[in-house]
């Protein structure tokens, strides 16, 4: 791990833990040694962090020179909150614990009544039924959607039928019982949804579908809008 990397996962660290956070607790996190995590202190001082306390004391975070100021008013806050809290529950692993990042460095960064606030906000979010795991990483399928990059994968239907599928990857959305992903599929020559759950062996095939997944995703969402109100109707 760099220097530059290394300083920023402290920073991190320094945003989640609660105070004061001792040495041995952030290097055990970094995994680096406690005298590491001294100098380390020192040179986030020195780039402008007000770090509060001492070796022997714990450190705790005053202020953060890699945030700007922030101010929401109180329905700001739970929207946020309420929002971050949800992709925590309902996320994959990278984006729950991006949501977790995200709040840590908004408490870090409030003033001490807002700070107060988003730690007991009074909207909160919660499952209590887990979702189906995706069986694929779904953050290189998010990279891959970004990028429009065409993706291959195996996927089972919910008959248990097997395809090798190659497709155009447009969103992924998270619905109330399951992940999926919005696709133009090449094998159907139509538009798809895919749970994720039941895509394996994802892969890039090394095409591209640039720079049309934008205009693609518009027609997919009103198509799937029209055929909504038609049973809505019928």
């Amino acid at each position: 791990m760099s220097r530059t990397d290394r300083l920023f996962q402290l920073m991190q660290a320094l945003r989640s833990v609660p105070p004061p956070a001792t040495a041995a607790q952030l290097a055990a996190m970094l995994d680096v040694t406690p005298r590491t995590i001294y100098r380390d202190i020192e040179a986030l001082r020195g780039l402008g962090a007000v770090i509060d306390g001492a070796s022997g004391f714990g450190y705790t975070l005053i202020e953060d020179a890699a945030l700007p100021p922030l101010s929401f008013d109180t329905d700001e806050l739970e929207a946020l909150v309420l929002g971050l809290r949800e992709v925590d529950q309902v996320g994959d692993p990278v984006l729950a614990a991006a949501a977790r990042s995200a709040l840590a460095k908004l408490g870090a960064r409030l003033p001490a009544s807002q700070a107060h606030r988003l730690k007991h906000a009074v909207l909160t979010a919660q499952r209590f039924t887990p979702l189906p795991e995706p069986g694929i990483d779904v953050s290189r399928l998010r990279q891959a959607t970004w990028d429009e990059r065409t993706i291959r994968f195996d996927y089972t239907d919910a008959e248990g039928r097997g395809t090798q599928r190659e497709v155009d990857p447009l969103s992924v959305i998270y619905m109330q019982a399951s992940h999926c992903l919005l696709a133009w599929c090449h094998l159907r020559n139509d538009f798809r949804a895919f749970r994720l759950d039941r895509m394996r062996e994802l892969s890039l095939t090394g095409a591209s579908f640039r720079p049309r997944r934008v205009p693609m995703l518009r027609a997919y969402l009103a198509e799937m809008s029209s055929q909504a109100q038609e049973r809505a109707a019928g």
